[in-house]
């Protein structure tokens, strides 16, 4: 759909993109700054079992991650939090944190950080990555309880 300025973005044309090489995580922009003009960052971060986000801090931006599918933790200035399917955590700026995938499979989250703070540009620099076929799975999932 476009039109009045709304789009829509299927998941089946969705790219992964990987920060840095051996990183255990990898993003599917939804929405950023560079491809939609928008001044936010949406993604979906999927971690392989084990896999984790390396500590990090953002200065200005907050940032959101809504658990669709797996387990893990969160851990923000030193706390740790197990987390799961239907859970959310957000995280204001200034404080150090790291998502860790502690369950078999892979961990998957909305993750959405605002203002973007070149959050994008991190991304969209990385290494693409075809998404598996359980990606797109867990990204079109109908079976939603009411």
């Amino acid at each position: 759909m476009s039109g009045a300025g709304a789009s829509v973005r299927r998941a089946a044309d969705l790219r992964g993109f990987r920060i840095a090489p051996g990183d255990t995580n990898y993003f599917a922009c939804l929405l950023d700054p560079l491809a939609d003009g928008v001044a936010f960052t949406l993604v979906v971060e999927i971690f392989a079992p084990g896999g984790a986000t390396p500590p990090n801090t953002h200065a200005r931006a907050e940032e959101a991650f809504f658990v669709l599918a797996g387990e893990g933790v969160a851990i923000a200035d030193g706390v740790e939090t197990p987390i799961a399917a239907g859970d959310t955590l957000r995280v204001p700026p200034g404080v150090e944190h790291v998502i860790r995938n502690t369950g078999p499979g892979k961990l998957y989250c909305l993750t959405l950080m605002t203002p973007d703070e070149d959050f994008a540009a991190l991304i969209r620099g990385g290494t693409p990555v075809d998404l598996a076929p359980e990606d797109i799975a867990v990204l079109t999932s109908r079976n939603r309880s009411a």
